[in-house]
């Protein structure tokens, strides 16, 4: 090992290893009387690494080149860091009313988050499913932490039992990769596919890794564990599943279409553009009939991530970067929007029912104009930023050749304005009912008030996004 191995890692290696010292710490000192200032001082790492990983440059492969460090790990890095800071802080009062901040929620947090720029820095097939099961394993935990709620742990144990086939799919796609590749390296693997093609054995072993990769990202077939672990999941959680570690499977997906399948992606493109219109339909369509805001906000996410997969389907520089600023996008939208959610209740219990939302916006005009903004973001409304967000990956497919997924996004996107748009009807024009509680500490709303600002605001130019994710783009799709 090397001192520019050292270097490559040192971000990862700092969060490992503060959170090991912090689990030190809480077990030797009063447990969870760390809590509280774990959780805020873990917020605090994760952003001064965030800047750390913002300040790099170059393109750096390490450890033989299982780790990379280029661009586009790095866009991902700082989002995934920041978004799982902001979740973990804003989330913070929730879970002490709950009963739920123990010392092992942040530290299990850090350890997933180190999995996930692991994930975005795999060079090698084996690195890859390191980062990946750090991640996994940390949220099966995570998920269940409300021991005491049947649906918390029947989501944990949903989600690892799903997860585990998962795994296993992706791992018989890795062998096949590697017996028919000759390794397990991505810059190998491009070089056995550089003719355009790949071998059916190859093939095979692509599908399968896809299939693996599908399931963490939500897309349809493998998206049927979503709507349960959400609801199940204590609120700030679900919010953690709904951010950070989509955009680190979405980045990974990217990763490995690219930089170990790039010499074959007509073979790929189908696959994912499959992936993409299914997902886009089914998270549409059966978000429609849901009654519990969190149910409804997983159908949501797979009907977004389909339209993330759109702009990767294009399989070109500009797909990617529709992708990324979708994702940025998505995760600013998501944390606003669980703001408001993980702070509904009624007489101190949490609410997730969709009608309790009546007249809520004529009662609190500031928040349920901030929450109306989120909506209309997330439905793809012009002007708010959500829009431009869909423009641009229905443009990456129009240029690809595939109009027709770009025209399925259309009609997608029209059917899913209706569940969001029913929402703002309850908050505006909902008949009276028992009406709803907003216990919401600073943290959550500075996230819901600010998110709903950057929606409006970052039309102007993306708050500089736009430049990263170009840079990005253009180090993976060398």
């Amino acid at each position: 090992m090397s001192s520019v191995d050292i270097q490559t890692v040192l971000p990862e290696l700092a969060l490992a290893i503060y959170a090991m010292v912090a689990l030190l710490a809480a077990v030797y000192t009063g447990k969870d009387a760390l809590a509280k200032p774990i959780t805020w001082i873990t917020g605090a790492v994760m952003v001064a690494i965030a800047l750390m990983v913002a300040g790099g440059d170059g393109n750096t492969a390490s450890f033989n080149g299982m780790f990379l460090d280029d661009a586009y790990a790095r866009f991902a890095k700082v989002a995934i860091l920041l978004s799982a800071a902001t979740v973990l802080v804003m989330g913070e009062a929730t879970m002490s009313r709950r009963g739920l901040l123990r010392f092992e929620y942040p530290i299990l947090v850090a350890l997933g988050t180190v999995g996930m720029m692991m994930m975005v820095s795999a060079g090698d097939l084996m690195a890859l499913y390191m980062g990946l099961e750090l991640q996994s394993l940390s949220l099966y935990v995570v998920a269940s932490l409300n021991r005491d709620s049947v649906k918390s742990t029947e989501a944990g144990l949903k989600y690892f039992v799903l997860g585990a086939l998962s795994s296993g799919l992706l791992l018989y796609g890795a062998s096949l990769t590697y017996g028919y590749a000759g390794t397990t390296l991505f810059s190998g693997i491009i070089e056995a596919a550089n003719d355009g093609h790949v071998g059916l054995g190859l093939l095979v072993g692509l599908v399968f890794v896809t299939a693996g990769l599908a399931f963490k990202v939500s897309a349809v077939p493998f998206h049927m564990w979503t709507p349960d672990v959400y609801e199940g999941a204590p609120t700030p959680v679900t919010a953690f599943f709904a951010t950070a570690p989509k955009l680190a499977a979405m980045a990974l997906f990217g990763r490995v279409m690219f930089d170990a399948f790039g010499g074959a992606i007509g073979d790929w493109q189908q696959i994912i553009a499959l992936l993409a219109v299914l997902s886009m339909f089914l998270g549409a369509i059966a978000a429609i009939g849901q009654t519990n805001i969190k149910r409804l906000m997983a159908y949501s996410s797979i009907a977004h991530m389909g339209f993330a997969l759109m702009g990767l389907a294009a399989g070109t520089e500009y797909g990617v970067q529709a992708m990324l600023l979708y994702m940025a996008v998505y995760l600013t939208m998501n944390i606003g929007t669980f703001a408001f959610i993980m702070s509904m209740e009624r007489d101190g219990r949490p609410v997730a029912d969709i009608a309790a939302l009546n007249q809520f916006a004529v009662n609190d005009k500031l928040r349920g104009l901030a929450m109306l903004v989120l909506l209309f973001s997330l439905a793809g409304v012009p002007p708010m930023l959500g829009f431009f967000a869909k423009y641009g990956v229905l443009i990456a497919a129009v240029q690809s050749g595939l109009t027709w997924l770009a025209v399925a996004g259309v009609v997608a996107s029209v059917i899913g304005a209706f569940y969001y748009l029913r929402i703002v009807y309850f908050m505006y024009f909902g008949e009276e009912g028992e009406g709803l509680e907003l216990n919401m500490s600073p943290a959550a709303w500075v996230a819901l008030v600010g998110s709903a600002a950057i929606v409006v605001l970052g039309v102007v130019n993306f708050f500089g996004i736009e430049t990263a994710a170009a840079a990005a783009a253009e180090a993976l799709v060398k």
